[in-house]
């Protein structure tokens, strides 16, 4: 169980549900990071009194260093400022919130620094899970899921001989724009897309809900996290997003973790495992849901579901490069550049014509091939407008 704990991303959705677990359960915060939000970040750091906080935007750090004079609370800037809070010296457990790949180079250092990871960051494992996982193993430290689904994966597979797996079904929401076809989704906006029915989330992985790229990057992340290839991960949608997922063992015995949809209960998990503590998030009523449903996803629509497996069978920097060109196409679709369904477009365009693969390399082979993808991208769609 994590005593003291660092949190990346603070004032993002999945960081101040983080904070409601560390207030209940008394939990002491060394470090907070956030990009600009420095009046939520000086909110958390006088209530949660860290050493020291990070901000990313170097005006808004400077802003930050003068509200927080009357305190000891040092204040950082940067990329290196969220490097030091991933390798704080009093903290046992980083809590990685960060959105995008910009969590992977935090992940690392907080692994080489000896910190066990509750990790949120599912970009992280994607573009670089080959080496994560290496260095998870290196340093011996522990790697707990807080994505709801792998969450889930995770609790099922408690007491389960290692053999005995057969497969994983991911459920998933189905996003904003479930039973829509191609022909609905031609004019969507923004608004309409952030429109969630049943998760609070950041603005991105909500695009990425409705895109089905959620899920897709969620297969990569689970086969790292649970050895599993392509043909053992199945997606189901679940429109309820009570059954967070699932494991099929080779009895065909199914074990399914259920809960409402409430991140402070993964979180929790995997700030106090292996105990099992009061919760902050409302307990499970199964007589007022009536019935559970499930589903297959439509592939044909939501394009990028498929073209995430297609990265992950093709392997080497192909996640890497489904993951840039995804981020990109995400930002310009939220800053009105591009059409909705673009955003698939853009993707499978990065994968097909991304040429340079590598099965052995490094973060800095990563990081090039991140903003290669990215300048692509950007240089082409980055002037469009509908």
């Amino acid at each position: 169980m994590a005593s003291v704990i660092s949190v990346l991303g603070s004032t993002g959705s999945i960081g101040t549900q983080t904070l409601d677990v560390a207030r209940m359960h008394g939990l002491r915060v060394s470090a907070l990071t956030a990009n600009s939000n420095i009046r939520l970040l000086e909110q958390q750091a006088r209530e949660f009194h860290p050493k020291m906080v990070a901000v990313m935007d170097m005006g808004a750090a400077a802003q930050l260093k003068i509200a927080l004079s009357d305190t000891d609370i040092e204040v950082f800037c940067g990329e290196a400022g969220m490097i030091s809070a991933a390798a704080e010296e009093s903290c046992d457990t980083v809590v990685n919130a960060v959105v995008g790949v910009a969590g992977l180079v935090p992940t690392l250092t907080a692994i080489q620094a000896g910190k066990h990871l509750a990790l949120a960051n599912k970009e992280t494992l994607v573009a670089g899970g080959q080496l994560v996982m290496r260095a998870v193993k290196e340093k011996g430290i522990s790697l707990y899921p807080v994505d709801s689904e792998h969450s889930a994966i995770f609790q099922c597979l408690q007491g389960c001989p290692k053999d005995a797996l057969q497969k994983i079904i991911l459920t998933a929401s189905g996003g904003t724009f479930y039973g829509k076809t191609k022909d609905e989704l031609e004019n969507v906006n923004v608004r309409q897309a952030l429109q969630h029915p049943n998760w609070e989330m950041g603005a991105k992985i909500t695009i990425d809900s409705a895109t089905m790229m959620n899920k897709g990057l969620e297969v990569i992340e689970a086969s790292w996290l649970f050895g599993c290839s392509d043909r053992e991960i199945e997606v189901l949608v679940h429109r309820e997003s009570i059954i967070h997922s699932m494991i099929q063992l080779k009895d065909h015995a199914v074990i399914a973790q259920l809960g409402v949809p409430d991140m402070r209960i993964p979180i929790q998990y995997a700030l106090t495992y292996p105990e099992r503590l009061p919760s902050p998030a409302k307990a499970l009523d199964l007589s007022a849901l009536g019935s559970l449903t499930f589903d297959k996803p439509d592939n044909d629509t939501f394009v990028c579901l498929p073209l995430c497996r297609e990265a992950l069978r093709k392997g080497g920097l192909y996640p890497t490069v489904a993951n840039a060109a995804n981020e990109a196409a995400v930002a310009m679709f939220l800053r009105e550049q591009i059409r909705f369904l673009d955003i698939g477009e853009i993707v499978g365009e990065a994968i097909g014509s991304f040429g340079d693969n590598q099965t052995d390399f490094t973060l800095e082979d990563i990081l090039a091939a991140d903003q290669i993808t990215r300048k692509k991208v950007e240089q082409k769609y980055g002037h469009s407008s509908f």
